[in-house]
């Protein structure tokens, strides 16, 4: 399993800006099989909808055996990193009444998450954008409280991730780079990755596909299959 391998190797593993070893080799009867260093990138909001459509439990659990599974035979993990935003915590007024709404998400399942091994996790902030109608048009004519549902936005996610890759393209700290998104924004950071000489390599999963965009700038594609639970 990849994650095995990314213990055997992790003492050897260098930080994300750390001096770009070659990648090491082993046998295999007798046959030297070269190693490739990769990072995994995981955009949370992304992984988050197809692995709950797909019904699968989003838990710490869950999303590190995503990671794991995401690396071959020949490559050993850096790092899985994880980007996200912890749940939007403060209160804001309700679209009709006025009352005032507490929301209380708790972030503790993101730390347990960064407590796991070669994984860390990145966070941006979620912003409150108000209140959209849950179904247009508008019914019944007098809207209620119970008709709008909060508008969210993440802030900073992408640039965390754009900063990444930028420091394993300029470190050259990896050979290559795994994305689990379907996010555009994400094509700048990709090209300059492999402008330094990285492989790029777009993680999908069974049914989807990803923006052509992506696959444009991108070396792989490497469709998995989900983990068993």
């Amino acid at each position: 399993m990849g994650g095995q391998i990314a213990h055997l190797w992790c003492i050897s593993a260098t930080p994300v800006g750390g001096l770009y070893l070659k990648p090491p080799a082993r046998r295999r009867a007798g046959v030297s099989i070269s190693m490739y260093k990769i990072a995994v990138l995981i955009d949370g909001g992304h992984l988050r909808v197809l692995a709950r459509k797909a019904g699968h439990n989003y838990i710490p659990d869950y999303i590190e055996k995503v990671a794991h599974a995401c690396i071959m035979p020949d490559e050993t993990l850096l790092r899985a990193l994880y980007y996200d935003c912890a749940p939007f915590r403060g209160e804001v007024p309700l679209p009709v009444s006025g009352e005032r709404k507490s929301f209380e998400g708790s972030d503790a399942w993101l730390k347990d998450l960064a407590s796991r091994d070669l994984i860390a996790v990145r966070l941006g902030v979620l912003k409150f954008r108000g209140w959209q109608p849950k179904r247009t048009p508008l019914l019944p004519e007098i809207p209620k409280d119970a008709d709008f549902e909060p508008r969210f936005e993440q802030k900073g996610v992408d640039m965390r991730i754009g900063l990444d890759v930028a420091i394993f393209a300029d470190s050259r700290s990896v050979d290559r780079v795994a994305f689990i998104t379907n996010d555009t924004d994400c094509v700048p950071a990709m090209k300059h990755a492999r402008k330094a000489g990285l492989q790029v390599v777009m993680v999908t999963f069974p049914g989807r596909r990803c923006a052509s965009e992506l696959l444009w700038h991108s070396d792989f594609e490497r469709r998995i299959a989900w983990p068993a639970p």
